[in-house]
This record gives C-alpha cells, sequence and structure tokens, in this order.
C-alpha cells in the first residue's frame, strides 16, 4: 500500500483543472509509459495501448484525469481575481482558504472571506463562487503581468497519508481512478492477453466529458469499464447513499449500464474473494458510463467506483486498499471476462 500511496502523491501533486490538464497528463505519462504505447489526442486524452491490437476483444479502460478548480475572469481595480468554478467546486469550502494561481510563474494567494460579524446571515451564508474573489497581493497592474483571464486556480493541499492505508488529498476525484488504472496495467504486464486494451484516461469530466466522449468514437471499443470515485459513509451521509471505505469497488447498477457486465464483474469479485460492494442508481451515474455508453454505435458499459469522503474540497479522502482491489476486479475481468463472447 506504500507504493500505491506514493503513486496517488505524485498524481495528485500535478494540476489538472478541466481544460489545463497537461501536467497531471504528463505525471501520468511517466508511470503508464512502460506499459505500453503511448499517445495522445486533440482533446488531451492520454491513450495507452497494450495487448493485441487485432484481437476480436475490443475493451476501454476509462477515468477522467481532470479535477476541479477555479478560472480567472477578471482583475478588479485593486487587483482582486475575480473567478468562476471549473466543476461542482464545493463553495462551503473556499472562504479563507490558500489558493494557487497558475499564471506565468505559479503565484500563492488566499480567497478573500468577511469576517462572520460583517455578514448578513452571519456564518451560515456563502456567496456563489462567481461572488468571491482572490487575493494575490498585487495591484491591478502588477496583477495583470502574471496572471491573465482564464487561468486556472487550485486549493494549495498537500497530499498526505492519513494513519492505516487512508490518504488525502484535493484532486482525488479522479486521480484516485487513474492510479487504479495504473495498478491495473501494472497487474497486466506480463500477461498475453487476447484483446485489445486501451487505457483511456480522460479530459474535462467536471465540464461535460467531451474528453471521454471524442475518446470512446475514436477508439471503437466493443465494452468499457469506467472507474471513477462515489460517495463513502462520512457523518451526515445515510449508508443508502454510501459505500465504506476499505470495502471495496462499488460495482455500479444502473439503466444506463450493461447487466451482463455488472453481474461478470459481481462472479468474478466472488471467485476472487475480493471484497466489494453495490451502488444502485435508477438513471444516469452521472459519469463518463453516460457518454461513453452513446459513442458510435453504443458500447456496452460497465461501472466500478472508489469510495471517497468529502467530495470536491481540498481534502478527499480514500483508503489505498479499494484503489487496489479495484485493479484487482478490473484486471480479472479483462483475462477472464466472458460477456464479449455473448
Amino acid at each position: 500500500m506504500e507504493q500505491l500511496q506514493e503513486l496517488l502523491h505524485r498524481l495528485c501533486s500535478a494540476p489538472g483543472v478541466s481544460g489545463a490538464e497537461q501536467a497531471a497528463v504528463k505525471a501520468a505519462e511517466q508511470e503508464l509509459k512502460q506499459y505500453g504505447t503511448i499517445s495522445y489526442d486533440p482533446l488531451g486524452n492520454l491513450v495507452c495501448h497494450m495487448g493485441n491490437p487485432e484481437a476480436q476483444r475490443r475493451i476501454l479502460l476509462d477515468a477522467h484525469i481532470d479535477q476541479i478548480g477555479m478560472i480567472v475572469t477578471s482583475i478588479d481595480e485593486k487587483g482582486f481575481l475575480r473567478i468562476a468554478p471549473c466543476g461542482g467546486v464545493d463553495r462551503r469550502a473556499l472562504p479563507g482558504t490558500p489558493v494557487t494561481v497558475y499564471g506565468k510563474e505559479q503565484l500563492r494567494g488566499v480567497v478573500c472571506c468577511l469576517p462572520p460579524h460583517l455578514v448578513e446571515g452571519g456564518e451560515d451564508k456563502v456567496l456563489p463562487v462567481n461572488q468571491m474573489a482572490v487575493d494575490i497581493g498585487l495591484s491591478k497592474e502588477e496583477a495583470e503581468k502574471l496572471v491573465a483571464l482564464g487561468d486556472r486556480i487550485l486549493w494549495e493541499a498537500q497530499p498526505r497519508p492519513l494513519l492505516g492505508e487512508r490518504f488525502t488529498a484535493s484532486g482525488l476525484d479522479n486521480r484516485a481512478g487513474v492510479c487504479t488504472l495504473i495498478r491495473c496495467a501494472q497487474l497486466l504486464e506480463k500477461e498475453s492477453l487476447d484483446c485489445s486494451l486501451t487505457i483511456l484516461l480522460s479530459s474535462r469530466e467536471e465540464v461535460g466529458g467531451q474528453g471521454a466522449q471524442t475518446g470512446a468514437f475514436a477508439h471503437n471499443p466493443e465494452e468499457a469499464i469506467i472507474v471513477d470515485v462515489s460517495f463513502a459513509s462520512q457523518p451526515g451521509v445515510s449508508e443508502q447513499k454510501s459505500g465504506k471505505l476499505a470495502a471495496g469497488p462499488m460495482i455500479g447498477i444502473a439503466p444506463t449500464l450493461d447487466r451482463n457486465i455488472t453481474d461478470e464483474l459481481i462472479r468474478l469479485a466472488r471467485e476472487k474473494q475480493i471484497p466489494f460492494q453495490y451502488e444502485v442508481m435508477g438513471g444516469k451515474t452521472g459519469t463518463n458510463a453516460d457518454s461513453i455508453g452513446t459513442a458510435r454505435a453504443g458500447v456496452r458499459c460497465g461501472l466500478a467506483s472508489v469510495p471517497l469522503r468529502y467530495m470536491h474540497t481540498p481534502v478527499e479522502v480514500i483508503d489505498a486498499v479499494d484503489i487496489e482491489n479495484t485493479a484487482k476486479l478490473i484486471a480479472a475481468y479483462i483475462k477472464e471476462g466472458k460477456t464479449w463472447q455473448m
């Protein structure tokens, strides 16, 4: 587990806000390039090909590599940066937090906040993100030399191991999924695969899923497994709406997912004694499975999610055991899964 935590640290240390994933993609490439042939596409997706490219069975593994953050929309007369969210930033976690602005150079800043005594409604009122500002300590003229409109901003949060196998970082949604697929590639490295395997680390999921949609179209798989994160139990979240940390991958069950793939994942988990849990949804999954499933003439999709606490905040938490078990399950499916023959 220590090696997985080190891998997570490297992945989460590279910035990759939606539409500006280059640094995160390069960090992932360093980890994946030893296992297959690397390529890129116009939307910045990182693709790793493994197995037999001529095989009849074509399978895609997807994990989005982008993370939520903010974007600079203007610089006001006093030098404060006005911002908008890139993805579903939890605005409750923003005021008073340190951030990094990725301008011509990396700049430290803080999200402005009023003393609660001066806010109508007291501590309970949180402004929309597009009404917030970032203070980098510069005048308007000085700021304009270093910051351009469209530059990205991230929470300044150091990835850290916690007790046991737990790990906290900003961006575990979805670097946990990326880490899972890299670990899966490690498990398959010495296998003689009878399929064409494409690992897609897709861009822009947090702002619409465009990377997965175009990536699935380009590589034309017959089946796909998507790896993302989902809600883990924590104070205030009911057990019916969450999984448990260290209890294994959350196997998705939904009308938009292929039931045969889902059942095969469950069968293999039981056969291999890999712990797992169910995640039942009544409609769309809210993941890249929704867009991959409708690529070209359609792709049969399965979903395996890593349980995660405190989603879309700078202190997301996972358990490395869940990454290991999710990777083992997907590797078993690629080696032994039978659904493609149906």
